[in-house]
């Protein structure tokens, strides 16, 4: 292969635009700058990111941060009572469980079991977390509510 013989395919090369040269050129008067203004005035007419050409930027209109993250914070896989009445009276209720039936997604995160509905029959559930109040209905009802430390 010769490079001599090489050459940009055709349509990949464009000739520069020649402002200024005419009104017979289409690009004459105004040079493609439109009418007056801040970007039609010579030299570099960029406006930094954010201007607003004197107004408020949007950026200093909202509020400022507030508050933090904590990157501790435990994320809890939350489960209502009221959808456990699915589980048939004594059975015993654990994460796998759970998903089996679909009421959570997946094991990753731990189990917290909450107050909101009744549970109509004993059960034996077994989570990482419960509220004061769940613990209660399940054992007004002869269930066992049971911490497991999931690892």
């Amino acid at each position: 292969m010769r490079q001599d013989l090489l050459s940009p395919v055709p349509g990949a090369k464009k000739d520069r635009k020649r402002v200024g040269r005419g009104n017979g050129s289409g690009h004459g008067t105004y040079s493609g700058r439109g009418c007056k203004g801040q970007k039609a005035r010579a030299g570099n007419n960029k406006v930094r990111p954010g201007f607003e050409g004197g107004q408020l930027p949007l950026i200093k209109r909202l509020p400022r941060k507030r508050g933090f993250t904590n990157i501790f914070k435990t994320e809890y896989a939350v489960v209502n009572l009221g959808n456990l009445n699915i589980f048939e009276s004594g059975s015993e209720v654990t994460a796998e469980k759970l998903v089996a039936a679909g009421i959570i997604k997946n094991t990753k995160k731990p189990i917290k079991i909450l107050a909101h509905g009744d549970v109509n029959h004993p059960l034996v559930i077994k989570a990482d977390k419960f509220s004061a109040a769940a613990k209660a209905k399940i054992e007004a009802v002869g269930g066992k509510a049971e911490e497991v430390v999931s690892g």
